[in-house]
């Protein structure tokens, strides 16, 4: 039997799920969960054999999940399951330890298969995903994403350069650069881009 914890802050997709899951003959959810400290809550308590997670929940993400959990040496192998195709994110989720990575839109029996390889310790990306991954590298650098990610709290440059200790020239320089190699006309847009995209 493969113990599930099922993590989605959307309640009538999280119910629909466990059900959808429990008809199966080999699977159990033993617990859901609407955020990521429930689900780290759930692991701990529970000690599922997969974690089951979205993505983008209030609090912790996903991603933010998977890695404490990989950083705990914590052996419950953990699936996304998102409606966000984006490549940053499947980088993400595999530098995080995540073994599987599947669309909500795929059908049930793809995700029930997907959890299926994952319980028997293997990985499993959704095929668009793995090649918007190969056709899409993040171009920013680690600084320029830490001042992306400073931009999308609405703080200024001279807030920017103040909290990290950098003249505002040089923010000013790192984010142009950053504009430019987005395309993005502003440092607003260009937030957004890096964050739709997956890269912050």
């Amino acid at each position: 039997m493969i113990r599930v914890v099922l993590a989605e802050d959307q309640a009538m997709v999280r119910g629909a799920f466990a059900q959808l899951l429990d008809l199966q003959p080999d699977v159990t959810v033993v617990a859901t969960a609407g955020d990521g400290d429930e689900a780290l809550a759930a692991v701990a308590e529970h000690r599922p054999d997969v974690l089951l997670t979205d993505i983008e929940m209030p609090g912790r993400t996903g991603l933010d999940v998977a890695q404490a959990l990989s950083e705990r040496g914590d052996p419950t192998r953990v699936l996304i399951i998102t409606t966000f195709a984006r490549s940053g994110y499947l980088r993400r989720a595999m530098d995080a330890g995540v073994a599987g990575y599947v669309l909500k839109d795929a059908p049930i029996a793809d995700l029930v298969s997907a959890l299926r390889r994952v319980h028997a310790g293997e990985r499993v990306v959704a095929a668009e995903l793995a090649m918007a991954a190969w056709d899409s590298a993040d171009p920013l650098t680690p600084r320029e994403r830490e001042l992306l990610q400073e931009v999308t709290t609405g703080a200024s440059n001279a807030d920017i350069a103040a909290r990290l200790n950098l003249a505002e020239g040089t923010v000013r320089n790192y984010l142009s650069t950053a504009m430019a190699k987005l395309g993005a006309r502003n440092r607003s847009e260009a937030a957004n881009t890096a964050r739709e995209r997956g890269w912050l």
